[in-house]
C-alpha cells in the first residue's frame, strides 16, 4: 500500500535587495490587510532610517539631538514591537501566513516558537535560542521581532543585524521596557553581528530559502506582480513622520 504525503503549504516568496524598508513595509501592510495568501519577504539592506512600533513615542525612544544633527528618516510601522535603526547591512525577514495552512495560532507565543524552530533548522551552527522576544547567542541579540495578529492571519517581521555601525544605536534611547536578559547593558554590550557566522549577508537568504524548500511548495512572483496588491483598498497605518 503507497502512503501520500500530505501536500506542503504555498508560501510566496518575494526576494529583495536594498529595498527600501518605508516601501517594503508599505507592501507588508497590504499583502497582510487585501491578500490572502501566505508570503515571506526577504530583503538585505535598506537607506538608514529608525523604525518604531506603532504605539512608539519618538520623545521616549529617539535621542532628538542625534536626529537634529544627523537627521534620518523616522517611521512609524503598523505593528507593535520596539524602535530600531536600520541600514544597508541589515537583512529583513517578514512572514505573512494563515493560521489554518501554518497550523500557527495567532497567538505571539506561538508564533515566536514557531518561527525560532524555523531559523534553528535553517542556521544550525548558530546555537540560537529564543529569549522573549528576540533571536540570541547566549546572552547577545541579532534579530528583533514585531508581530500584528488577526483573526486567522499573522504577520511576523524581523530585523537581523548582520553588520551595524554602532555610532547610529545611540540614536536610540534606553526603552522603559526592556528584556530582563538584556541586564541594563548597552546597545553595543547586548548586541552581535552575525558577519562573524556569515561571511555574506546573501548566505543567510538562502540559508533561509533552503529551508523553505524543505516544508513549502515555494511559489515566486515577481516583484511588479507583487506591488499589484497596494492599488486594492485597505486599511494603512504605516506613516512616516
Amino acid at each position: 500500500m503507497t502512503t501520500t504525503l500530505p501536500a506542503k503549504p504555498s508560501l510566496h516568496l518575494l526576494l529583495l535587495n536594498q529595498f527600501p524598508i518605508y516601501e517594503q513595509l508599505q507592501l507588508e501592510e497590504a499583502l497582510l490587510r487585501a491578500d490572502d495568501r501566505n508570503w515571506i519577504l526577504l530583503n538585505y539592506g535598506s537607506p538608514p532610517a529608525i523604525v518604531m512600533g506603532i504605539s512608539g513615542v519618538p520623545e521616549k525612544l529617539i535621542d532628538l539631538q542625534q536626529l537634529v544633527q544627523r537627521p534620518v528618516p523616522v517611521i512609524r510601522r503598523f505593528s507593535g514591537g520596539g524602535t530600531v535603526f536600520i541600514d544597508p547591512n541589515t537583512v529583513f525577514a517578514t512572514w505573512i501566513c494563515n493560521t489554518a495552512h501554518v497550523d500557527v495560532p495567532c497567538c505571539p507565543q506561538k508564533v515566536h516558537h514557531w518561527t525560532a524552530q524555523f531559523y534553528r533548522q535553517a542556521f544550525p551552527h548558530l546555537k540560537m535560542d529564543l529569549k522573549e522576544n528576540d533571536y540570541v547567542i547566549g546572552d547577545y541579540k541579532w534579530g528583533g521581532n514585531a508581530q500584528y495578529l488577526c483573526k486567522g492571519r499573522w504577520l511576523h517581521h524581523t530585523s537581523i543585524l548582520w553588520d551595524y555601525d554602532a555610532a547610529n544605536m545611540q540614536y536610540l534611547l534606553m526603552p522603559a521596557k526592556k528584556p530582563a536578559y538584556r541586564q541594563e547593558r548597552g546597545h553595543d554590550q547586548f548586541l552581535c553581528r552575525l558577519r562573524d557566522h556569515f561571511s555574506d549577508p546573501l548566505h543567510i537568504t538562502s540559508h533561509i530559502v533552503a529551508n523553505l524548500h524543505e516544508r513549502f511548495n515555494v511559489i515566486q512572483p515577481s516583484l511588479d506582480e507583487s506591488l499589484e496588491v497596494l492599488q486594492r483598498p485597505h486599511r494603512k497605518a504605516l506613516s512616516l513622520l
